[in-house]
């Protein structure tokens, strides 16, 4: 029997074939379009995701946390990567300061945070803990000699330079001694002085300390600075967080201990502290004798407890 449709139109009788033919090329095209547009659909989004997430590749902070932490956390690198993008500004400040704070002076950190130091927050992705003045802040007293500058209280015929130190040693011990008995009950770790030779036309050699307190805020000795009107210096700001700072010497808050702690002359030193906790200050140091050597030994040994070397891998 003969099919209608080649009656009607034998004309056509190849077209089933081309249009199968067709219909199945456009179906192929059709489904490489279809796997074309998910596959870009799907690389728009992760491109969208990585540009909306600050902590991908070296910008992640558990990355550069385990790298810093293989470095053993150096300073000097770990300042130059702060340096490179606000990225790795924000990630060093949040978190890589305070580790390396934590792993140079754990005693210090416990002590100024009043948290026993198995307990202090830290690990990877881990965050720190607020602190005045920052951790950066904070790395760089324990790290750096701030050098001195001429003041009203201390003479000096040129500038000193600041400088990495190679060791330091901070102690509670040793910041008592800067702290009158009204105020001994405050929490203040001072470094040993850094040396420096005598400079020109100087007959002593220069000595530059520094400190921090603990919980400053609440501490006597900051209600002691207000409660006497002291006046916030002018010129002068702190070298470790850029704070305005008091005068202990111009406040009258400079017992005899510290002169002795240093090995200075009574009316060779200065320091000063700022809001935010951080001391900073300069003597001049006389010769010890081995009978002074001797004696100071004995309380060195008594503060082990309390005290941090920190040194520069």
């Amino acid at each position: 029997m003969a099919n209608p449709n080649q009656e009607r139109n034998p004309s056509t009788s190849s077209l089933p074939l081309i249009s199968s033919t067709s219909r199945s090329s456009s179906s192929g095209t059709s489904g490489s379009t279809s796997t074309s547009s998910t596959m870009h659909r799907a690389t728009g989004r992760i491109a969208a995701s990585n540009r909306n997430n600050l902590n991908t590749g070296i910008y992640n902070e558990q990355v550069l946390t385990l790298l810093f932490r293989f470095l053993n956390w150096d300073p000097q690198t770990l300042c130059s990567t702060a340096c490179t993008s606000r990225r790795h500004r924000a990630v060093a400040e949040r978190i890589l300061f305070y580790e390396l704070c934590v792993s140079r002076a754990p005693r210090l950190v416990s002590a100024i945070l009043a948290t026993p130091v198995n307990a202090l927050p830290h690990g990877i992705g881990g965050s720190a803990p607020r602190l005045p003045g920052g951790w950066p802040a904070l790395a760089k007293i324990l790290l750096y000699c701030c050098g001195c500058t001429p003041s009203l209280f201390f003479a000096l015929s040129n500038p000193m330079p600041g400088h990495f130190t190679a060791v330091t040693r901070f102690s509670k011990t040793s910041g008592k001694s800067f702290l009158i008995r009204r105020c001994s009950g405050d929490v203040l770790y001072v470094s040993d002085p850094c040396e420096h030779a005598s400079p020109h036309g100087e007959e002593h050699d220069l000595g530059v300390y520094r400190g921090v307190f603990g919980g400053f805020v609440r501490s006597r000795t900051r209600a002691c600075l207000i409660g006497r009107n002291a006046e916030l210096e002018v010129h002068i700001r702190c070298p470790y967080c850029g704070a305005r700072v008091w005068s202990m010497t111009a406040a009258g808050l400079v017992p005899r201990s510290a002169a002795t702690r240093l090995g200075s002359l009574e009316d060779g030193l200065e320091y000063f502290v700022c809001v935010n906790g951080h001391l900073h200050g300069s003597c001049w140091l006389t010769p010890l004798s081995s009978s002074n050597d001797d004696g100071n030994s004995e309380d060195d040994g008594s503060s082990d407890r309390q005290s941090d070397e920190i040194g520069t891998p």
